[in-house]
């Protein structure tokens, strides 16, 4: 196994990636969480690789109909990655700044649905979070309840990565 962590931030792409991957899914259009994510996973385990979707934009106008369906295609192939090989680690973030032309967390949410079947169908792991104030809340924990109940859904984004590392190397690993 490489021991030299690797973090990936869209669009970029390492061939030949070694051990195991977190996939960073939830909310990008909120606060910087996932540079949060990613320095508790690497003081927890610093040889864990990290995939982080939020690529540095400044707005809608940076992200055209090419760089949309890269960005599509980047996550696809992450999340498929971190599902066969490490964990799948959702953090539903609160919404920040409302906007009225899209409903908040619309991909997240898709893909929380989508990881949720992988987990019960293939196993996959998943590691789950949700912020205080993160709309539908209640519903996705009971939904979790009735349909996954192992996995556990964490109030903190520190929990949600402890979570994800012991998915990864057992829990002693995070003690």
């Amino acid at each position: 196994m490489n021991d030299e962590r690797v973090v990936l931030i869209a669009p970029e792409r390492k061939l030949g990636l070694a051990g195991p991957l977190v996939f960073l899914a939830g909310p990008t259009w909120t606060g910087p969480w996932q540079a949060e994510a990613t320095a508790i996973l690497g003081r927890l385990d610093p040889t864990i690789h990290v995939a982080n979707p939020r690529r540095p934009i400044r707005s809608d106008d940076d992200f055209g109909p090419a760089q949309y369906a890269e960005q599509v295609d980047w996550e696809t192939e992450h999340l498929r990655r971190a599902g066969q090989h490490g964990v799948v680690l959702f953090w539903l973030a609160r919404e920040h700044n409302h906007r009225c032309d899209r409903a908040y967390a619309q991909t997240t949410r898709f893909e929380l649905a989508e990881w949720k079947e992988m987990h019960r169908r293939d196993g996959v792991k998943l590691a789950v979070g949700i912020e205080a104030g993160f709309t539908g809340a209640r519903y996705i924990r009971r939904r979790f309840a009735q349909e996954c109940p192992t996995v556990t859904i964490q109030d903190s984004l520190e929990a949600t990565c402890r979570d994800a590392i012991a998915l990864i190397r057992g829990p002693a690993a995070t003690r």
